[in-house]
């Protein structure tokens, strides 16, 4: 905490305040800066796994890798283990995140006991639900930095076997919501237990759930971190089981299916790629690499082949419009495939900053890659018909990338009129920078 401090007072006053952290998981470039941001290089552990409780304190900096480290011994694991490895606990709660257990455990955010926030006014205070900063609580979820940064987490843990037994269910789009909804409601499918939940939507006529359960036993258990692929195995095994381990990072080897944009998957460089290299944040890199030198643009339109538009989002539909919209992406947009997850929050109270239904089933679709810019249109046209269908389809969209909302309609998405009122007490002299600002002009 010492270095965190220090840094904070190093950032002359009237300088916005910001991380100076050279890895993210967000896809939505930010102007680069040489002043001074605020050390969090020693806010990275894990502080202390209570078994018996089923919590953990955890410094805002750790890795959900370095997390699951640390709980898995116990039998235990976050409540919801967000797929990229790298993806640390403070940006899950400030930022959101998903996973296959979200249809019973909600998000991340809904598993925290308390949070000690750095504020923009260089505090730190303790925020729970209830007492003096529950407002700050409250509202700390989908701020994503403008209230200030989480530094101390408690959050609950729960319970998972060795083992996870998994079924790949192919349904037909106008099948997926029942399926859905009676998993929710049952916790059970065709009479069996289900404690994970995804999906994959390989064209309009093929898509799948995948139902995990908890086991203590494994017949012969799956390896995707070497040359097997995990996407693939879902459309070539009806049954699989994984490690425990193996499951919670089952998306991070390949990037879901992203790995194949560098190669990944081709069977010789897949041989020739180390294993330690082959993970999510290599992947994250080449990217970055990318944006910052247009290696790959450049090189495209050398051979005549028109600009691409980055298309990297998720986005919440209610179960009951899943079918439709996909229809509506796959028309429109054409992206294959694409993931689902179907999520609930768990509390009877809705979250200020990102206003998902309380006992409302939605189920979060992602996509992520590129589409070819067409003859006539601009860089970010297919991202505003997005956003506009999503809007049709009564969704919501995450903040992690792109966004293209005017002024007027993110502030009515993000309820930023509350945020606002917030930071007035947290932030006085507006230090952090604003959510529309973050989010969509990508200061």
């Amino acid at each position: 905490m010492g270095r965190l401090r220090s840094s904070y007072q190093l950032i002359p006053p009237g300088e916005p305040v910001r991380l100076a952290k050279r890895s993210s998981n967000l896809f939505r470039p930010r102007a680069e800066t040489e002043r001074p941001g605020l050390d969090v290089s020693g806010l990275t552990g894990v502080i202390s796994v209570d078994a018996a409780a089923r919590t953990a304190d955890v410094q805002g900096m750790c890795t959900y890798e370095d997390l699951v480290a640390a709980t898995l011994p116990h039998g235990l694991t976050p409540m919801v283990v967000p797929q990229l490895k790298t993806i640390t606990l403070g940006g899950a709660v400030t930022g959101l995140g998903i996973e296959s257990s979200s249809f019973r455990a909600g998000l991340p955010h809904e598993s925290v006991l308390e949070l000690d926030i750095l504020t923009g006014a260089g505090d730190i205070v303790t925020a729970r639900p209830e007492g003096e900063h529950a407002e700050l609580f409250r509202t700390f979820p989908n701020s994503y930095g403008t209230l200030g940064y989480a530094t101390r987490l408690r959050i609950e843990l729960d319970r998972i076997s060795p083992y996870v037994a998994l079924r790949h269910v192919r349904l037909g789009l106008d099948r997926l919501a029942p399926a859905i909804e009676e998993i929710v409601a049952s916790g059970i499918y065709e009479g069996e237990p289900v404690h994970f939940v995804d999906g994959v939507a390989f064209s309009p006529s093929e898509a799948y759930l995948t139902l995990g359960r908890n086991s203590d036993a494994a017949v012969k258990t799956s390896d995707y971190t070497g040359q097997q692929i995990y996407y693939r195995s879902i459309q070539q095994r009806q049954k699989d089981f994984l490690t425990a381990h193996d499951y919670l990072w089952r998306w991070d080897t390949d990037w879901f299916w992203c790995s194949a944009a560098f190669g990944a998957q081709k069977p010789l460089v897949r041989r020739l790629w180390p294993r330690r290299w082959r993970r999510s944040d290599m992947f994250h890199k080449i990217i970055g690499f990318e944006n910052r030198h247009q290696f790959a643009a450049r090189l495209n339109r050398r051979r005549g082949q028109p600009d691409r538009e980055r298309v990297v989002q998720d986005v919440e539909i209610p179960v009951t419009r899943l079918a439709a919209f996909l229809r509506w992406f796959d028309t429109e947009v054409g992206m294959r495939p694409v993931w689902l997850c179907p999520l609930r929050l768990r509390g009877t109270t809705a979250w200020p900053l990102y206003p998902l239904e309380p006992g409302t089933t939605y189920v979060n679709v992602g996509f992520w890659g590129t589409v070819p810019i067409a003859p006539g249109a601009a860089d970010g046209d297919v991202n505003r018909r997005i956003e506009a269908a999503v809007a049709e389809f009564d969704g919501h969209k995450s903040l992690y990338s792109d966004a293209y909302y005017d002024r007027d309609t993110f502030d009515r998405l993000y309820n930023v009129p509350a945020l606002t009122e917030v930071k007035k007490r947290y932030d006085p002299d507006a230090r952090l920078t604003g959510l529309y600002e973050k989010a969509v002009t990508r200061r």
